[in-house]
């Protein structure tokens, strides 16, 4: 048994997820009818698709048997697949990043700035990241009684605290901005450089160009970084090594991929996810400025509402069984966490947007030996802009329809029009 042509179309289709209605009513019926089950969509391999809580975290608790670097670690068609092995030289996945790395490579890859980004590490950015959140606050009440908190705010705000972290020029943002746009968002014709529907070929292209400016770019900062050690995050990566040697240039240049476009871009959509609940819900807003220890309870509500990685795929190493159901060594396997931030065995009213969860237990961030690498530091970046914003408003509301970005990856709001009012 497979799932049917229509719902595996549907859970692939960038357009679907841009919309949302269409692929919460696929993934609800698949969690009612087949949990994990064997997807067939045009033009992909077939794939496993978990659709629940409770299978993602069986897999992400067994990295050596899930692996995340052996197939393409996103869902891409087929031919897409052959042409990135034939570039590459047989490595299904472009990046060579963390989120595709297995076994000790990986444990290496997350040693080099996990010590640098844990609560304990970051405690000592507070007040420079506080100064960030105040300038962006200042920024968007001068704006008043309108604006696009999306493109400019959510957008903005993460992307420099990282570039601050990686000690790179602000004058370098829009370039930053730019890469990170085009590798999620390649599907979304607004965020895409040709502005315009464009074939796989021409996506193909222009990610191609990109990475290479991209990696023209971290050539000279590596250069820097080696000649002028310093604190930064780039000076960590740039002269960490493994096994004795400096990054291979590959490691090197997905570890810069990561931190300087994962590094923001979901923080930016949780962000813009937490504005437009507040914005739509009247009662929210003078809950939190009532109650600020509810802001904690209000960015982990907004990581699982607006669950910017929409999914990861992994693996099998061996033969293996899940969920009654026996897998093959090879097999691909899509981790739905969009569908798992929807789970009704997991979350009351899955769809609505609540505080009062007794115990948060979303997943979007990932799980296990691969959760994400900088989610301390997101949590932080959002709980000092909140608490900086809210009691500087006497009022917000939607000034218009919020829009998603129209991809099946990475999918958050990229319009969030909203009209407010100082306090």
């Amino acid at each position: 048994m497979t799932i049917s042509k229509k719902l595996s179309n549907t859970i692939v289709d960038a357009k679907a997820f841009q919309k949302g209605d269409a692929v919460d009513e696929a993934f609800a019926s698949l969690r009612r009818d087949s949990p994990f089950e064997v997807a067939t969509p045009d033009g992909y391999d077939p794939f496993w698709v978990a659709t629940r809580h409770a299978e993602i975290v069986e897999i992400e608790r067994q990295p050596d048997v899930f692996h995340a670097g052996d197939r393409a670690n996103t869902v891409r068609p087929a031919a897409e697949v052959l042409q990135t092995m034939a570039m590459t030289g047989g490595d299904p996945n472009w990046v060579h990043a963390l989120v595709a790395l297995d076994g000790d490579v990986h444990k290496a890859m997350r040693a080099i700035l996990f010590p640098h980004v844990t609560p304990k590490a970051l405690k000592t950015m507070r007040e420079g990241l506080g100064d960030v959140s105040r300038q962006f606050v200042d920024q968007m009440l001068a704006k008043a009684p309108e604006c696009d908190f999306a493109t400019e705010i959510a957008f903005l705000y993460p992307l420099r605290v990282i570039m601050q972290l990686l000690r790179i020029p602000i004058e370098d943002e829009p370039f930053m901005l730019s890469v990170t746009q085009q590798l999620f968002s390649s599907e979304d014709p607004e965020l895409n450089l040709t502005r315009s529907e464009v074939s796989a070929a021409q996506q193909r292209d222009v990610l191609m160009r990109i990475n290479a400016e991209f990696e023209a770019y971290f050539d000279k900062v590596t250069l820097d970084r080696r000649a002028n050690p310093d604190s930064s995050l780039c000076s960590l990566i740039a002269n960490a090594t493994y096994q004795g040697e400096y990054l291979s240039r590959k490691l090197l240049m997905g570890y810069y991929m990561i931190a300087a476009t994962a590094g923001h871009d979901t923080t930016a959509n949780t962000l813009s996810g937490g504005m437009w609940a507040l914005a739509k819900d009247p009662a929210l807003l003078p809950q939190l400025q009532r109650n600020p220890e509810l802001i904690d309870a209000f960015i982990e509500e907004s990581i699982r509402w607006t669950v910017p990685v929409k999914h990861f795929m992994r693996s099998a190493a061996v033969d293996t069984e899940l969920a009654g159901r026996k897998v093959s060594k090879g097999d691909w396997i899509m981790l739905s966490f969009h569908s798992a931030a929807r789970d009704e065995a997991v979350y009351e009213e899955p769809h609505a947007f609540r505080l009062d969860r007794p115990m948060n237990r979303q997943i979007a961030f990932g799980f296990g030996s691969h959760v994400c690498l900088g989610q301390h530091l997101a949590r932080m970046e959002m709980k000092l802009f909140w608490e900086e914003l809210l009691p500087r408003i006497k009022a917000v509301s939607l000034a218009g329809e919020p829009e998603r970005t129209r991809s099946n990856f990475v999918c958050g709001p990229k319009h969030v029009p909203i009209r407010f009012e100082l306090a």
